[in-house]
C-alpha cells in the first residue's frame, strides 16, 4: 500500500490496519522521542515560508522552533515546549506546551507576519517597529507620571531655591495647598496639556474664598514656572531638565490677575507707635532684645532675609544681606546696610559665631523668622493690632516724615532699585546716605523733639566720592 501526503489522522489509521508499517514509518512522537540532545530536526514546511523544527535539550525537554530565511541570513524563533500529553488536534498551547498541530499553527502565524512585511524588511523590521512603538508608549506613560504640572511646579520651586530666592517657600506652600491638594487631577496631568481654563479655575476658587491676593500670587508663580520651562531652549542659565516638560505655550498667560487685590494694605506703625516699640525693646537686656534692636536700627529689613545673614557678611561698618525678591530667574542681590553705633552694639550682644550671625545654637542654624516676629509681638503687646511687618512700613513712614528721599529709603530697605540706569550703570553703594538715614531714624526714636535737619539735608544730597580737581588754562594758549 502506498500512502501519499496525508494528514496525521489518516496516517494513524493506516498504521492500525497495517501494524507492520509501524517499524518502517515511525510517528512524529517517536521521531521526537528518538532525537539526540542539541540537534535540530525539521518536521515539516510552514506556509507561506519557513519550516517547523524541534530540538531536544539535555534535560529531555523538547522545544519547537520556526526557522526562516531573509536574504542570505536565517533565524530560528522559539515557539515553546512540546507537550506529549496534549490532544493531537489541539491548535492552542496547553499549560505544559504545544501539540505538533498547535506548534504548526503558531509557526504559520509567525510566517504570515513575516511574509506580509517582507517589503519593509520582514520579521526584523516588524520587531524593530514594535520596539519603537513600545518605547514610545513607555515614554508616554512616564510623561503621564513624571512630566506633570505638579512636577513642573516642584522643579520651578527647586530652581528658585538654587538661585537663593526666598520666595521658593511661599511658592511651594501655594503649589501644595492650592494646586496639588485642591486640584489633584489637574496636578497629575502632563504640564503641556494644562489649559488656561484650569488655571483660571484655581484662581476663581481662591477669589470666592476671599483670598484674592493669594489667587494673584498663584497665577504669578505658575506663569513664571511655565515661562522658565519654555525659555530653556534659548536661555543657557536655565537647567536642561526643564526640557522634559515640552512646554510650547504658557497657560497662565491666558489668565488675568485681579489688580484690586495687588494693592498692599498700608498699615504702618505711626511714629509714636514705633517710638513706643523702641522703648519696649530697649529695656530687654538679653539676646531677644539685642535681635529686635538690631532689626529696627538697620531699617526694618525683611525678616526672612535679616535672620539669614552670615557671620562672614558683616564687620564693624556694615552688614550684608542677600535680597531674594525681584525678577523671576534672577539670583539674590547683594544688599549692604551700614551700622550706626547702637546697631553695632546690638549686633555684638547677639554674640555671632559659627555660620549664622543670629542664632540660638552657636551659628549652626539661623533664628526662625516666625520666632523674631513672635518676640516683636510680645514686646509690643501694648500696641493695638501689632504685626512685625508693620515695623518695616513704620520705618519708611518715619523717614519720609523726616524728609529722607524715596530713593534713599528704597535703597535702605532694598525695594527702590528700578530703571536701566540704577540697575546697570550706577555702581555707587549709597552707604553714606543710608547711614545718615539710620541716624535720623535713631534720633527720632530716642528723642521725640529732635529735628535732625542736618541729617535730613545730608541724606538728600549725595556727597562727592572724591575732591574735584581744578583746571587752570594758561593765558598764552595751548603749547605748540
Amino acid at each position: 500500500m502506498v500512502i501519499g501526503k496525508n494528514s496525521g489522522n489518516i496516517l494513524a489509521t493506516a498504521l492500525l490496519r497495517y501494524p507492520q508499517m509501524a517499524a518502517a514509518s515511525p510517528t512524529i512522537g517517536q521521531l521526537i522521542n528518538a532525537l539526540s540532545p542539541g540537534i535540530f530536526k525539521t518536521l515539516e514546511k510552514v506556509k507561506p515560508s519557513g519550516t517547523l523544527q524541534v530540538r531536544k535539550q539535555k534535560n529531555g525537554a523538547v522545544g519547537f522552533y520556526w526557522r526562516y530565511s531573509i536574504g542570505a541570513s536565517s533565524e530560528r524563533v522559539s515557539i515553546g515546549l512540546y507537550d506529549s500529553s496534549a490532544p493531537p488536534k489541539s491548535l492552542t498551547a496547553t499549560t505544559k506546551g504545544y501539540s505538533v498541530a498547535a506548534a504548526v499553527r503558531a509557526a504559520e502565524t509567525l510566517s504570515i507576519e513575516h511574509h506580509e512585511h517582507k517589503e519593509q524588511g520582514g520579521r526584523p523590521a516588524l520587531l524593530e517597529a514594535k520596539r519603537v512603538a513600545k518605547e514610545a508608549a513607555a515614554a508616554k506613560a512616564r510623561a503621564a507620571t513624571e512630566n506633570t504640572l505638579a512636577q513642573l511646579l516642584d522643579h520651578y520651586a527647586d530652581h528658585l531655591e538654587k538661585l537663593g530666592r526666598s520666595s521658593h517657600r511661599d511658592a511651594r506652600s501655594i503649589f501644595e495647598l492650592h494646586v496639588k491638594q485642591a486640584w489633584p487631577k489637574i496636578a497629575s496631568l502632563p504640564a503641556n496639556q494644562v489649559s488656561g481654563v484650569y488655571i483660571a479655575g484655581m484662581m476663581r476658587r481662591l477669589a470666592l474664598a476671599g483670598k484674592g491676593r493669594t489667587a494673584n500670587k498663584l497665577r504669578s508663580y505658575v506663569r513664571a514656572a511655565y515661562q522658565t520651562a519654555r525659555a530653556w531652549r534659548s536661555k543657557a542659565s536655565i537647567p536642561e531638565h526643564f526640557k522634559v516638560f515640552d512646554v510650547q505655550h504658557n497657560p497662565a498667560a491666558d489668565t488675568e490677575p485681579d489688580e484690586t487685590q495687588n494693592r498692599s494694605a498700608k498699615d504702618p506703625l505711626m511714629t509714636d507707635q514705633l517710638r513706643q516699640y523702641w522703648t519696649a525693646i530697649r529695656s530687654i537686656d538679653n539676646f531677644k532684645g539685642a535681635v529686635l534692636r538690631l532689626h529696627l536700627l538697620t531699617g526694618g529689613q525683611r525678616i526672612e532675609q535679616f535672620v539669614r545673614f552670615h557671620t562672614n557678611d558683616f564687620d564693624e561698618e556694615q552688614i550684608t544681606l542677600f535680597d531674594g525678591k525681584g525678577r523671576p530667574g534672577k539670583p539674590a542681590r547683594k544688599h549692604s546696610i551700614p551700622l550706626i553705633p547702637d546697631a553695632l552694639e546690638a549686633l555684638k550682644a547677639c554674640n555671632p559665631q559659627g555660620v549664622y550671625a543670629i542664632s540660638t545654637d552657636k551659628g549652626k542654624t539661623h533664628l526662625a523668622a516666625t520666632t523674631l516676629s513672635k518676640w516683636a509681638k510680645e514686646a509690643a503687646s501694648a500696641i493695638p493690632d501689632f504685626q512685625a511687618k508693620r515695623i518695616r512700613s513704620g520705618v519708611e513712614t518715619l523717614l519720609a516724615s523726616a524728609g529722607i528721599s524715596s530713593d534713599i529709603r528704597g535703597r535702605l530697605q532694598s525695594h527702590g532699585i528700578a530703571g536701566v540706569q540704577a540697575r546697570h550703570y550706577d555702581g555707587y553703594d549709597y552707604l553714606v546716605e543710608k547711614k545718615l538715614a539710620l541716624e535720623t531714624l535713631h534720633s527720632r526714636l530716642v528723642d521725640p523733639n529732635v529735628q535732625a535737619e542736618t541729617s535730613t539735608r545730608a541724606a538728600l544730597v549725595r556727597p562727592p566720592s572724591r575732591p574735584t580737581a581744578s583746571l587752570s588754562i594758561s593765558s598764552a594758549g595751548p603749547a605748540e
